[in-house]
C-alpha cells in the first residue's frame, strides 16, 4: 500500500487531502499539532476535523508533531517510505504575520526546508506538493489598470491579465507582507529543490482555498467567515476598497483533485497559479448579495477605509499552464456551487 504524507492534515486543504487519498485506498499519515487554535484562539480550532478524520478511515494515522521539530521529522521520514508529500501547514494570516515575524517564518519557510531536505534523504523518488499562495506576487497586482464598477474592480477585456494572473509577473519589488515573504522563501526553496536536486516537486500558487472544513475566522478564510458571519447574525468587516475587491475561490476538493494529476504524472520544480479563475471569482460585495439570497439574511456591516497592507484590489488565477499539462483536470464547482455548499454547512 503507497504511503501519503500531508501536512496540516487538520486543516481546509490538509483534511481534503486525508479524505481524497484515504478513499483511494493509499495509507495516509497526517502531521498537525493544532496550531491554527495558537493562532485564531477557539474558533480555529481543527481538532474536530482531525477527530473526524481518525474515526471515518481506519488507513488515517494522526501525529501531534510540530513541523518545525526537525528531529521528530526525520523520525517520521524513516520510517515510512512515502511516494507522495503534500505540504499543507502553515501560518496563513497577514495580520497574525506582523505579530511574530520569527515564528511565521520558522512554521512557513524553515519547516519547509526541513520536510524538503528529508524527502531528499529518505524518499527521493516520492511527489512533494507545495501549497503556496498568490501572496508570493505582494502588492503587485494592484498596479494593474483597473476600473471601478458598480460592484468590483475590474480588468478591461484584451489586458493580457484579463483572463487572471499568471506565472509569468514579477515577485520583486513589491510589498509582499510578512506572511507572503514567508511564503515565498519556502516557494523558491520547493522550486530549487525541484531544479537543483531533482525532487519531483510541485509548487501550486493559491487563490482563495474555501471549503466546508474550514475552520474559517475573521483574519483567514473570507468566504466561508463571511458565510458564517451571516448565518449567524454577526458582524462582519470590510477592509478597504468599498468592498469591491475581487478573489478567485478554488473549492478544496477541486484543489486536491489537481494535486492528484500532478502525483500521476509528476514534473521538477513546476510553479502553477491555480485558483477559481474566470470559472469562479466574486468580489466581497457580490458574495454578500449571493449568501444574503441563499440563507435569506441580510448582513451586518462595517467598513473600514484603510485596507490591510499589501491587499489585493484584484487577484483571479490565470490557470491554463495547469490545464496545459494536466488537461484531464476540470473544475467541479463555480462560484454559486461553492457558496451553496459552505451555506449548506
Amino acid at each position: 500500500m503507497k504511503k501519503v504524507l500531508v501536512t496540516g492534515s487538520a486543516g481546509l486543504v490538509g483534511s481534503e487531502s486525508v479524505q481524497f487519498f484515504c478513499e483511494k485506498g493509499f495509507e495516509v499519515h497526517g502531521i498537525d499539532n493544532n496550531m491554527r487554535a495558537f493562532f485564531f484562539g477557539n474558533a480555529g480550532d481543527t481538532n474536530w476535523n482531525k477527530q473526524r478524520l481518525i474515526r471515518l478511515y481506519k488507513n488515517y494515522h494522526h501525529h501531534n508533531v510540530d513541523i518545525r521539530d526537525e528531529k521528530s521529522i526525520h523520525t517520521l521520514f524513516t520510517a515510512h517510505d512515502f511516494s507522495l508529500i503534500i505540504h499543507a501547514a502553515a501560518q496563513p494570516s497577514h495580520d497574525w504575520a506582523a505579530k511574530e515575524p520569527l515564528t511565521d517564518f520558522s512554521i512557513n519557510a524553515q519547516a519547509t526546508a526541513f520536510l524538503l531536505e528529508s524527502c531528499r534523504l529518505y524518499c527521493p523518488g516520492a511527489v512533494f506538493i507545495f501549497v503556496s499562495t498568490n501572496k508570493v506576487y505582494g502588492d503587485r497586482p494592484n498596479t494593474l489598470p483597473l476600473t471601478e464598477l458598480e460592484t468590483r474592480f475590474e480588468l478591461s477585456v484584451g489586458h493580457r491579465y484579463w483572463r487572471g494572473i499568471d506565472e509569468s509577473m514579477s515577485i520583486d519589488r513589491s510589498l509582499h507582507s510578512i506572511f507572503g515573504a514567508s511564503k515565498a522563501a519556502a516557494d523558491l526553496m520547493a522550486q530549487e529543490y525541484g531544479r537543483y536536486f531533482g525532487l519531483k516537486t510541485g509548487i501550486f500558487r493559491a487563490g482563495c482555498i474555501t471549503g466546508p472544513g474550514h475552520s474559517a475566522v475573521s483574519l483567514h478564510g473570507f468566504l466561508a467567515f463571511l458565510v458564517k458571519c451571516i448565518a449567524e447574525g454577526k458582524q462582519y468587516t470590510i477592509y478597504g476598497y468599498k468592498g469591491k475587491q475581487v478573489r478567485d475561490n478554488i473549492q478544496s476538493y477541486d484543489l486536491v483533485q489537481a494535486f492528484y494529476e500532478f502525483y500521476r504524472k509528476p514534473r521538477s520544480g513546476e510553479v502553477y497559479n491555480i485558483g477559481g479563475s474566470r470559472h469562479a471569482n466574486v468580489s466581497l460585495l457580490e458574495a454578500i448579495t449571493k449568501i444574503e439570497k441563499i440563507l435569506h439574511k441580510k448582513v451586518k456591516l462595517k467598513h473600514i477605509k484603510k485596507p490591510r497592507i499589501g491587499d489585493h484590489m484584484w487577484y483571479i488565477s490565470d490557470v491554463s499552464k495547469f490545464q496545459s499539462h494536466y488537461p484531464a483536470w476540470k473544475y467541479r464547482y463555480d462560484i454559486d456551487a461553492i457558496l451553496e455548499d459552505l451555506c449548506r454547512h
